[in-house]
């Protein structure tokens, strides 16, 4: 199937796509432009609603409201146009920022960053539904992707530097997680890296692929089972949306040099191959 393309807004990069349950409709961002956009299937109507400083990724909280990690590596939520800071900065990531973040079932959200221009290795954090921040895994390369399996016992997490997708048992009571081992090792050696990624309701692995123009599925063993090409280089991050779930909507960047990142570059693309996902968590950040 081709991907459809649904909008166009030549993001430099674009992710971070987010279905909002309560809206029905899809989000996404442009991280170094800070933006956000907004789709609404059912009317077409695509729109920007944010435009300010970096957002590295976001969740939806469970008033509806928008939780924002961005640079700085700080914290606010987002309503009704307005930004209400929960933390103002990280200690030692002032010079940073935050990338991809998920909220877990319990609302707690895992957030992680970017390596620091300072030379700070990435790090993931764990934000707890008290506000309060702790370090989970650190010296890592870049933190990208996650997601978590059906029975709740296992939680999926990508260091793209690393080319690798790990997969850890996930404690839903602490929210801790533990027993790293690879789910999936991508090639180091042909300039791609995994980007993004979700899980569907078959408990297989969708993850985008970063200058390797295409969105892969795994099967729960780790078995590549599809490959869907995308015109563009650098395709991001994927999620399930639509009233039904079945609809899959991807990001991909580079759209400030479409005629070398392709002509899908910084654009929303929606596929339906039949396949159900399931839906994502609401983060319950309320300090």
């Amino acid at each position: 199937m081709q991907p459809e393309l649904i909008a166009d807004y030549h993001c430099v990069t674009g992710e971070g796509p987010l279905w909002h349950p309560k809206e029905s409709c899809l989000y996404w961002a442009d991280i170094p432009e800070g933006r956000l956009f907004r789709y609404n299937p059912f009317t077409r109507v695509h729109e920007q609603i944010y435009d300010g400083r970096v957002v590295g990724g976001y969740t939806i909280q469970a008033d509806g409201s928008l939780l924002l990690f961005m640079d700085r590596c700080s914290v606010a939520v987002l309503r009704d146009g307005e930004l209400d800071f929960i933390v103002d900065e990280l200690p030692d990531e002032a010079d940073n920022r935050f990338n991809d973040v998920i909220a877990d079932p319990a609302g707690r959200v895992f957030c992680g960053t970017m390596p620091s221009p300072s030379g700070r290795p990435a790090t993931l954090y764990r934000m707890d539904t008290d506000g309060s921040i702790t370090p989970v895994l650190e010296d890592l390369g870049l933190c990208n992707g996650m997601g978590f399996t059906s029975d709740l016992k296992s939680m999926y997490f990508t260091d793209s530097l690393a080319h690798e997708i790990y997969i850890f048992d996930y404690h839903i009571e602490s929210g801790e997680i533990g027993n790293q081992r690879t789910f999936v090792q991508t090639p180091d050696d042909d300039g791609t890296v995994p980007d993004g990624m979700t899980v569907d309701a078959e408990d297989h692995v969708w993850s985008a692929r970063w200058d390797g123009s295409a969105l892969y599925r795994f099967a729960p063993d780790g078995t590549e089972v599809a490959r869907i090409d995308f015109p563009a280089k650098k395709v991001s991050s994927v999620i399930f949306g639509g009233r039904d779930l079945t609809d899959m909507y991807v990001t991909t960047a580079g759209g400030n040099d479409k005629p070398n990142e392709g002509p899908g570059a910084g654009a929303l693309f929606r596929l339906n191959l039949g396949i159900k996902g399931k839906p994502e968590y609401l983060s319950r950040i309320y300090p």
